[in-house]
């Protein structure tokens, strides 16, 4: 999926000095009122408040996927929501990283990132922020996930490897184009 939603979503690009530039609260504040004015829906429940020290409640969110390389960033944006302070723990999703305004944010090692792809050569991250049914995985009727392996014979020099793998069929599909952005982003120093 991230490189599906790589080369599909519509890039909004953050310009200051260098082209991108570091993730601001502007810039996720811009990105969910451009996903509410596209009519894009919320994927996410809001999280009611309760009376516990040092939590907040959550408002119904778009998702963003990003690298786990912006936490530090994440962080300095003021208003940002870290997960442990969300009133439930149960709530979070687990590759969840906190929330800002209507956005929750998912981190992963695997995030979209372009080496040297900013006007100064710095990293690009793809954070990934989208709506309800932006993309879909289709169903592939007929196919199904098969492990494959075959033991070594001694029947000849030809045939003593042993051969392991695997197939699967899948098939990824925006569904809305003006559901699912990109905000290319690089880190602060």
């Amino acid at each position: 999926m991230r490189f599906l939603s790589n080369s599909t979503a519509k890039v909004n690009k953050v310009i200051e000095s260098d082209n991108p530039t570091e993730l601001t609260a502007s810039d996720l504040t811009n990105v969910a009122v451009t996903l509410l004015d596209n009519d894009a829906y919320t994927i996410t429940e809001n999280i009611e408040g309760e009376n516990k020290f040092g939590t907040a409640p959550i408002r119904d969110a778009f998702l963003m996927m990003s690298n786990t390389k912006i936490a530090k960033d994440l962080e300095r944006i003021p208003d940002f929501i870290s997960k442990n302070s969300y009133p439930s723990s149960a709530s979070g999703i687990r590759s969840e990283y906190g929330a800002y305004n209507n956005i929750r944010i998912l981190l992963s090692s695997l995030g979209s990132s372009s080496v040297a792809g900013s006007t100064k050569g710095a990293t690009v991250y793809n954070n990934f922020v989208m709506g309800m049914n932006a993309y879909s995985v289709i169903e592939q009727n007929g196919a199904s996930a098969e492990f494959i392996y075959r033991p070594a014979m001694y029947s000849g020099p030809l045939a003593m490897n042993v051969t392991t793998g695997f197939k699967f069929s899948y098939a990824g599909a925006i569904l809305q184009d003006l559901h699912i952005l990109n905000l290319r982003s690089t880190l602060r120093n």
